[in-house]
């Protein structure tokens, strides 16, 4: 199961994944995004759409009680679905930006998790592979509530492995840095493609590809093996130094 399959890293792992014949359920909220995934990746493997907002628990759960026969027991679980709203001074942002980023990256991430954790621990076989971000661990101007979820998905990640260290379960945390070709500064700045593009301007940024090729290396690992996170970033970013704030 692919979360925010439609677009971005998600589809690329949805992609990176048929090319290996595996069975996708692909979950986003875009339908007609979905079904032209689905139809692109039909030849290579089979595949399940469920289309619908990660957010509706109720919509989610029914969706998972009315899986085909053949998609039912869940192996692998990819939490890509997640977004960063607004990128202004905490005490100026928009408090719904705030909750929607809650409510996607922390909420619905752990609710899906807790829906099949119990069938991959029963059967003794399954791997999660959330997608965090470096906002998790290096602080910047505007991250505020953005990088507070992806540290939660950190910390979240570790501690499931934990619980989990009696099943084969393995659990990892793939950590990108600056990610251009998807739509993620376009939802932070709610479609000011101007904004957006200026971000990746005179550098090279990630690729969603280059993530999928980690969650892929991560995944094929031998079962005794497990990947707790992988911090990745392109060439042209590093972890900045301490800010100071001097008075004239």
């Amino acid at each position: 199961m692919v979360t925010g399959a439609s677009s971005g890293i998600g589809k690329a792992i949805a992609e990176s994944l048929a090319e290996h014949s595996l069975r996708l359920i692909l979950v986003a909220r875009r339908q007609d995004k979905l079904e032209e995934l689905q139809c692109n990746l039909q030849p290579k493997t089979q595949s399940h759409v469920i289309a619908c907002d990660i957010t509706d628990k109720n919509k989610i759960k029914e969706a998972l009680k009315n899986l085909p026969a053949e998609f039912a027991n869940i192996d692998v679980l990819i939490n890509s679905a997640g977004l960063a709203l607004g990128l202004e001074p905490a005490q100026k942002t928009d408090w719904q930006d705030w909750e929607d980023m809650l409510n996607v990256n922390c909420l619905a991430l752990t609710h899906l998790t807790r829906l099949l954790l119990p069938g991959m621990v029963e059967r003794n076989l399954g791997h999660i592979v959330n997608l965090g971000s470096i906002a998790g661990t290096y602080p910047y101007p505007g991250g505020n509530v953005y990088g507070a979820t992806k540290a939660f998905v950190e910390q979240f990640s570790l501690n499931l492995k934990a619980d989990l260290l009696d099943t084969a379960v393995r659990v990892t945390n793939i950590e990108p840095g600056m990610v251009g070709d998807s739509e993620f500064s376009l939802v932070r700045f709610k479609g000011d493609e101007e904004k957006a593009n200026k971000v990746y301007e005179g550098l090279k940024p990630l690729t969603p590809a280059d993530v999928a090729e980690s969650a892929l290396w991560v995944l094929k690992q031998p079962a005794h093996v497990n990947i707790n996170r992988i911090e990745m970033m392109p060439v042209s970013q590093a972890p900045s130094s301490l800010a100071t704030s001097r008075k004239k």
